[in-house]
């Protein structure tokens, strides 16, 4: 059995991780840490979990922690990087769902993460955790790096364009909307009900904190640089990522569905609809699919792309899930089986 330990057991994500992974037949869960909440049973606070989760929440405590074969951080950004490097250190395998190990550049990301990280060494030694691009290296790793929801559902929708060189890297646009639990479970008045529901609306255009790195994702297809314009929108659901991706057509792409097919045939988690369909968010509501859908409005030279996920899941704990699979040479969809919840 593998030996779970989950930093930040409370939030959302945290919430997706304990319910995934109280199934899984290869693992027990032997850390659930709350600095709030510790000392009491999970499943009080989680009745969904009652008989498949009932310890105890503790207190984050490396020692404890390091009796795990894994630990999960579905903590607030900042954090994983304060216990990452003496995890490692006592072999225990780390799967960061934050973006502390996601940029390479430890300059950009304290631009946008508004501190000075405290491990910049490890940046590089951490594998980002799309395992559609880097399957190989992940088996391998010891420290990944979570992909974050947005980037999770335009990178999938853009990659296969890019690496055919079939859309022109220098304008790229991705229109993307988002369930309210992607901005987590701390209480702010912009994520009341009565503040989003019956509303939608765009935010952070000037410059989302994600959007480094779903550039430095698109330029590693692109094999160069990447001009992208990335606009959030907050829609009034509780789950889903709805993207909506734009590209300049330069190539020949009579064949784009069957390339599109091609370059996912053999991954479980990314499907592609057939040709003329659209996607809904609720059709992989609490699974770990994308499903994706490729457009040509009017025969023109725009390719449009429809890329939905369910942030929780596939945009984290169920892609952290996948991950520890592969580094456990588990069945890469072992506990992620889920059909997609309707209605």
């Amino acid at each position: 059995m593998i030996r779970v330990g989950i930093v930040g057991g409370t939030g959302y994500t945290g919430a997706e991780l304990l319910r995934i992974l109280a199934l899984h037949k290869e693992v027990d869960i032997t850390v659930v840490t709350s600095r709030s909440d510790a000392g009491q049973a999970i499943s009080l606070l989680y009745p969904n979990l009652r008989g498949l989760c009932d310890i105890a929440f503790t207190h984050p405590n490396i020692e404890s922690l390091s009796e795990c074969d894994v630990v999960f951080f579905a903590t607030p950004n900042g954090t994983a990087m304060l216990m990452a490097e003496e995890l490692l250190s006592r072999n225990v395998k780390v799967i960061d769902l934050s973006a502390d190990f996601r940029i390479k550049d430890d300059k950009e990301w304290s631009k946008w993460y508004g501190m000075a990280h405290a491990c910049p060494d490890l940046i590089e030694h951490a594998i980002y955790g799309l395992a559609e691009v880097n399957r190989e290296a992940i088996k391998q790793a010891s420290l990944i790096a979570c992909p974050g929801c947005y980037p999770t559902a335009v990178q999938l929708g853009f990659l296969p364009l890019l690496e055919n060189n079939l859309i022109d890297p220098g304008h790229l646009i991705a229109d993307v909307k988002s369930g309210v639990s992607g901005a987590g479970r701390s209480a702010q008045v912009s994520t009341l009900m009565s503040e989003t529901g019956e509303s939608f609306k765009a935010y952070a255009v000037a410059g989302h904190r994600h959007l480094t790195e779903i550039s430095q994702g698109l330029e590693i297809a692109a094999k160069q640089p990447v001009s992208l314009t990335f606009v959030p929108h907050l829609t009034p659901m509780i789950r889903g990522i709805h993207a909506t991706l734009y590209g300049q057509i330069v190539a020949d792409v009579t064949e784009v569905q069957a390339l599109f097919e091609q370059r996912y045939q053999d991954e479980f988690f990314v499907d592609v609809l057939p040709t003329g369909t659209h996607p809904d968010t609720r059709n992989v509501r609490g699974s770990n699919k994308c499903q994706i859908a490729i457009h040509q409005p009017q025969g023109g030279d725009t390719l449009v792309v429809l890329s939905v996920i369910d942030n929780l899941v596939k945009g984290a704990a169920g892609q952290a899930v996948q991950n520890m699979n592969l580094i456990f040479a588990l069945a890469e969809n072992q506990g992620l089986e889920t059909v997609a919840l309707y209605p």
